[in-house]
């Protein structure tokens, strides 16, 4: 992604600043202090122009912050002659912006990478033909054809026999969902089978998924906008700044000590530690796979207290897996997995892919099926090593071969049933479900020592299925059934607890996600939608992520505050000597440069936060010089 024209500026104006410093430097060695002077200037009126255009912008809003007090120094060091004194703010200052725009630039340029393509034209029936349209030229009635893993592009009934489609982005169902023809389709779901015929209930702008776009944007407008560390201290130094300099000038006579003070109290350690700490903390979550976009959001997730989860994608895996093997005639529970996976390797649909998997984890070799014939949103059917082998829902199954003397299996509420029959009986059943992820209770547990006070599950899937998973995980409280806009409303209510996160992955999470004041999206396989609303993506496809980057914001945050309390402090020793003379203007400038100096050095040790979560939790993953612990990530 291009840098924005704002970030190319101020790349200029620290160029200009820096360059007029060090040549005019080199004049001056050179005996040239008039020539010297020129050059100062001419480096420090940009970085002043922008700095003065800045303050009327924030002044128009209502907001006050730290730039006064650079411009005052900046202005009257060249008032009253002190140009050099003025070229070092300028470049102090202008060096402190670029930071703070070089980390926002970069979450930008990595959020790119992520963003999935959101389907902009449908394939239409016409005339016989197919033809390629956009999105706002589908009409209501308009015949549609969704072709395998294709997203539904607005809302619809199925035209065709049969239509298989995954809605976990919008309702939370974990499983896909077989849909007879008249049955509706929402926009936003994938289609998870064979291609399948849609016919047009609304146009794209009044459908499921633009409705939850809209909710997406009034959330991030009515969003409070979050406070950076550095201007919440702005008033109160600013008015400290101002007494000291105002009585140097009073009781001595002397505007030079005013100066010597404007130019020892620019507040570099705000304007320099600040952006370096969060900067540095930016890039150390980066490297254990949490993107933060930008400095705001990485200080507010410092001081979450209150954690809302979505279910399907997030606590769970989203992607079914076998829990048990029932075994209907006394075949091994291996062997009947291994002829069902063979067979499912002729299948695209996401539950035989699931079986193929589990199949192959445990080590099986899967001979090649022949005589495959599949039956869209039943089963199929085929022959593995000379054997029939039917695999399929328990209904489509037991419709061919009857269900034999054992009958169902028992199952937990959630979970489904594959059926596998060979040689015309019924041979087993696979139960599959879609179960925690591992290590979510330890994950929890560690965000609780990490100060999260509550933690609530918010989804859109069934309380029974919700309750079911999140048993014994304590958490404090669980929404069921929720909708976009219900959950946009949760948020809103659990922000009198304190600041909120909410984490989420699919399209429904969205809204939320954008209302929340640290929204965290599951950016390795989810929605475009939720990553785009996000503050926070989970680079990598990994919940327990989410302790570490909590516990790297902390810790950044806690670095950052260090180096402004200690530099504000010798800053305001400074001030109190320039105020009696002790100081010139230039004497407070290189002052300034060697606490500078120091607030940066111990900003930096946010590139060496180790989070003890990770570390305890799997020591395997410590990494070790120079390796990356979060495939993906960058450190």
């Amino acid at each position: 992604m291009e840098p924005s024209g704002t970030d190319r500026l101020k790349t200029v104006i620290l160029l200009l600043a820096a360059t007029g410093l060090a040549l005019g430097l080199v004049l001056w060695f050179a005996d040239r202090p008039d020539l010297a002077d020129l050059v100062w200037i001419a480096g420090v009126v940009p970085a002043l122009v922008a700095l003065v255009i800045e303050i009327l912008r924030s002044l128009r809003s209502g907001e006050i912050g730290l730039d006064i007090v650079a411009a005052l120094s900046m202005s009257a060091a060249l008032v009253f002659g002190e140009t050099l004194a003025a070229a070092v703010v300028a470049v102090m200052y202008s060096g402190g912006t670029f930071l703070e725009s070089f980390a926002e630039g970069r979450a930008r340029r990595e959020m790119h990478d992520l963003l999935s393509r959101v389907p902009r034209t449908a394939t239409r029936h016409r005339d016989g033909g197919l033809e390629e349209v956009p999105l706002d030229e589908i009409a209501m009635g308009d015949r549609l054809l969704i072709r395998q893993g294709d997203v539904v592009p607005v809302d619809g009934t199925v035209a065709s026999d049969t239509a298989f489609v995954d809605m976990s982005a919008l309702t939370g169902e974990s499983l896909p969902v077989r849909l007879a023809r008249g049955a509706e389709a929402m926009s936003g779901s994938t289609n998870a089978g064979e291609a399948f015929d849609l016919t047009a209930m609304r146009e794209a702008k009044d459908s499921t998924y633009a409705g939850i776009v809209r909710l997406v944007e009034e959330a991030q407008a009515s969003k409070a906008p979050m406070s950076r560390l550095a201007d919440r201290w702005s008033l109160g130094f600013l008015v400290v700044t101002v007494s000291i300099a105002l009585a140097a000038w009073w009781f001595t006579g002397d505007p030079i000590r005013a100066v010597a003070v404007l130019v020892v109290a620019t507040p570099c350690p705000l304007i320099l530690a600040v952006p370096v700490a969060l900067v540095a903390g930016l890039s150390r979550a980066a490297h254990f796979g949490v993107l933060i976009k930008g400095a705001g959001p990485l200080e507010t997730m410092a001081r979450i207290r209150t954690l809302i989860l979505d279910k399907t994608g997030t606590l769970t895996d989203g992607r079914p897996q076998i829990v048990s093997i029932n075994s209907a005639n006394g075949m091994p529970a291996d062997d009947i997995l291994r002829f069902a996976a063979s067979l499912d390797q002729a299948s695209k649909h996401p539950v035989a892919q699931a079986v193929v998997a589990a199949a192959k984890l445990r080590g099986q070799a899967l001979p090649i099926p022949t005589d495959v014939m599949e039956m869209p949103g039943e089963g199929v059917k085929g022959r593995v090593e000379g054997r029939e082998v039917i695999v399929g829902g328990d209904d489509f199954v037991a419709s061919l071969v009857g269900r034999g003397d054992r009958g169902l299996p028992g199952k937990d509420v959630g979970s489904v049933l594959v059926a596998v029959a060979i040689d015309g009986q019924m041979a087993g059943h696979l139960v599959m479900s879609d179960p925690l992820r591992e290590g979510t209770s330890a994950m929890l547990a560690g965000l609780r020592r990490q100060g999260i006070s509550r933690i609530l599950l918010a989804t859109g899937d069934r309380a029974e299925v919700a309750e079911r998973v999140t048993e014994g995980l304590g958490l404090d409280g669980l929404r069921a059934g929720l909708t976009p806009d219900q959950k946009v409303l949760l948020v809103l209510t659990e922000r009198k607890h304190g600041p909120v996160m909410m984490v989420g992955d699919g399209v429904n999470d969205a809204p939320a996600l954008a209302a929340a004041d640290v929204g965290v999206a599951m950016g390795a396989r989810g929605a475009a939608a939720s990553a785009e609303a996000a503050d926070v993506v989970l680079l990598v496809d990994r919940i327990d992520r989410l302790g570490p980057g909590i516990e790297i914001a902390r810790a950044s945050r806690r670095i950052a505050m260090e180096s402004v309390v200690v530099g504000i402090g010798l800053s305001v020793l400074g001030m109190i000597a320039a105020a009696y003379g002790y100081l010139s203007p230039v004497q407070g400038a290189l002052l300034q440069e060697v606490i500078d100096v120091a607030v940066i050095l111990n900003a930096l040790r946010a590139l060496r936060i180790a989070p003890q979560d990770v570390m305890s939790a799997n020591p395997a993953s410590r990494p070790a010089a120079g390796q990356d612990t979060a495939q993906g990530a960058t450190p």
